[in-house]
């Protein structure tokens, strides 16, 4: 049987997981592309990719699907130089880039009748990054959202489709103005609203060491990610620009809501007003993958006594729990401590909450 070549550009995070999932199949050759040829030496070094090249020609030659996971200001440009090579007849290009309507409508603005733009977003991700983050269970279980433009090919898009089930990810379709409002509501505002609230407390900082003191705790959770690359997000919010403003001017009026009810003493407002939040909140599902990563944490109250860390990571290597950040939080001040484990899953969060209450260890979650 000929093998299907698949080409990822750009092997990084998103792009060697995608690699990964592609090689659970045989009979799917996986080549990769990217400007550094020591990050392709350690994709290929890794068991990511099969093959590995610099020059985009070779990586696309006979390619039969293409993935575009290179920086959402970088695909389109990318799209633009591929219809002018050597491609396979009825290759499929996709992209997973986290703003859509742009994206497809430059891409079907250009592509040649033979090559068929699918746009493509899956809502995985990590708070590690480069090729050597990269995890063939990264999209398990998340959304994979595709947004083929009007008059794209059936069969074309199950073609791709059936190809995403590699990833064990949950393939949905929508249109790209749909996704980029929904993914503005619901991942890119959160970041400029975390990241806001953050410069304002540094602000504050200024004033009041106490601030970032206290901030440790809950504030750091609720604010994660802030810490996401700037670069990546200045792109984001400029292609994604329209839902964005409108979201804005919708959050401002909500915000201004609040701070009427506020300067009218309005209790039975307020308590609404919160209450609404606590329901819709409650009613999210909590194991699912959404636009945002989960915090797949654990809090452990652990008395301080000497090796009691050691004796807890032991008994999760023990059962080849992987976890990936360990933290103790300051905030108490009792004789308990708590110890926040991340773990690389929600499985492996699940198994290990098993063990740690099997050894009778205070474990609990933030919901």
């Amino acid at each position: 049987m000929k093998k299907t070549t698949i080409t990822v550009i750009g092997v990084g995070l998103i792009g060697g997981s995608i690699a990964l999932s592609m090689r659970r199949d045989p009979n799917i050759r996986v080549v990769g592309y990217d400007l550094r040829q020591d990050c392709l030496d350690k994709a290929l070094t890794l068991g990511v990719i099969h093959a590995g090249t610099t020059d985009l020609q070779t990586a696309v030659r006979e390619a039969n699907v293409i993935f575009l996971a290179s920086p959402v200001e970088q695909i389109v440009a990318t799209i633009r130089s591929l219809v002018e090579m050597e491609l396979q007849p009825g290759v499929i290009i996709t992209d997973v880039g986290s703003t859509k309507a742009g994206i497809v409508k430059q891409a079907v603005d250009v592509i040649p009748d033979h090559v068929t733009f699918i746009g493509g977003h899956p809502m995985a991700g990590s708070h590690k990054s480069g090729v050597e983050a990269a995890s063939d269970r990264l999209m398990e279980n998340a959304y994979y959202v595709l947004t083929p433009a009007p008059g794209t090919p059936e069969e074309k898009v199950k073609q791709l489709s059936e190809l995403l089930t590699l990833t064990r990810a949950k393939v949905v379709q929508m249109d790209a103005a749909s996704h980029d409002q929904v993914v503005g509501a619901v991942s890119h505002f959160p970041h400029i609203l975390a990241s806001a609230l953050v410069n304002l407390v540094a602000g504050y900082e200024e004033e009041n060491a106490w601030h970032a003191t206290l901030a440790a705790g809950g504030f750091r959770d609720i604010t994660r990610i802030a810490s996401s690359n700037p670069q990546m997000w200045r792109d984001i919010l400029l292609q994604n620009r329209d839902p964005i403003l409108k979201i804005a001017k919708d959050w401002a009026n909500a915000l201004e809501d609040v701070v009427h009810l506020v300067e009218q003493g309005d209790p039975e407002g307020i308590e609404h007003f919160f209450k609404t939040a606590r329901e819709f909140r409650d009613s999210l599902p909590e194991r699912k993958t959404g636009a945002l990563p989960p915090l797949n944490d654990l809090y452990i109250d652990i008395p301080d006594n000497p090796g009691e860390i050691g004796r807890i990571t032991t008994l999760l290597g023990a059962r080849d729990i992987n976890i990936t950040n360990l933290q103790i939080r300051e905030t108490r001040e009792d004789v308990y401590g708590v110890l926040r484990i991340t773990f690389h899953s929600q499985q492996e969060l699940e198994k290990g909450e098993e063990v740690l209450r099997f050894f009778d260890y205070n474990v609990y979650k933030r919901t």
